[in-house]
C-alpha cells in the first residue's frame, strides 16, 4: 500500500497561537455586549424607596400612584390612589407591580415589546396620539396597597348588602326583594 492520503504537516508560523487566542477573548467579550445590551432592553424595576411585606399577585388588584413618560421624557399619563387589576394591564407594568411591595417607591423602564409594541395609543378625549407606535415608557410608581381578588370580592358583596338593606329600609314594602347591584359605588377593580 502507498501512502497517499498522507499530508505533511507544516509547522505553526510565529504569533499564530496569540493571534488565535486573541480572537477567542474578542468573541466572547463581543458575546458578552450583546448579552449586557439585551439585558439592559428588558424590564428594570429600581426601587426608589423599599416596601414591606408580601408582593402582589397577577391576581391581585393594587392602589397606586404613578407618573409615565416617554423617552423623549414627555408625560403622557398619571394619576392618585388608582386601583388597578394587576392582569388588566400592559405585560411590563404587570410584571413590574409583581416586584413591589407595599408602601415602595419604584422607578421602572418598559421596552416597547412588554408595553404596547407596534401599537400607538390615542388620547380618548382629544383622538391626539398619546403613546407613538414602538414606544419604550418608564413610570415612577407607588403601591400604596394591595389587595387579594377574594378581599376586593368580599367588600363588593359587602358594599352591597349595605346598599340594599338601606333602599330596603327607606323603600319599606321592596325589602324582599333583590336590589340591582350598586351604580354609585366605587369600583375597585375600575381603570
Amino acid at each position: 500500500m502507498t501512502d497517499i492520503t498522507r499530508v505533511p504537516l507544516q509547522p505553526v508560523a510565529s504569533g499564530a497561537l496569540t493571534k488565535l487566542w486573541i480572537g477567542v477573548a474578542l468573541a466572547v467579550a463581543l458575546g458578552g455586549a450583546v448579552a449586557f445590551e439585551s439585558r439592559q432592553k428588558g424590564l428594570s424595576v429600581e426601587t426608589r424607596q423599599a416596601g414591606a411585606g408580601p408582593m402582589p399577585a397577577a391576581t391581585d388588584y393594587v392602589l397606586v400612584n404613578y407618573v409615565g413618560h416617554l423617552a423623549s421624557g414627555k408625560e403622557f399619563t398619571h394619576g392618585e390612589h388608582v386601583p388597578i387589576a394587576v392582569s388588566g394591564v400592559i405585560p411590563g407594568f404587570s410584571k413590574a407591580l409583581q416586584q413591589m411591595q407595599k408602601g415602595g417607591k419604584y422607578h421602572v423602564f418598559i421596552p416597547a415589546r412588554l408595553a404596547y409594541g407596534a401599537n400607538e395609543q390615542r388620547d380618548q378625549q382629544t383622538g391626539e396620539v398619546s403613546i407613538p407606535s414602538n414606544s419604550d415608557l418608564t413610570f415612577d410608581i407607588d403601591l400604596v396597597d394591595f389587595k387579594s381578588e377574594q378581599e376586593v370580592m368580599r367588600q363588593r358583596m359587602m358594599m352591597q348588602q349595605l346598599q340594599q338593606m338601606q333602599k330596603g329600609g327607606a323603600a319599606g314594602a321592596g325589602a324582599g326583594a333583590p336590589a340591582p347591584a350598586p351604580g354609585g359605588a366605587p369600583d375597585p377593580t375600575a381603570q
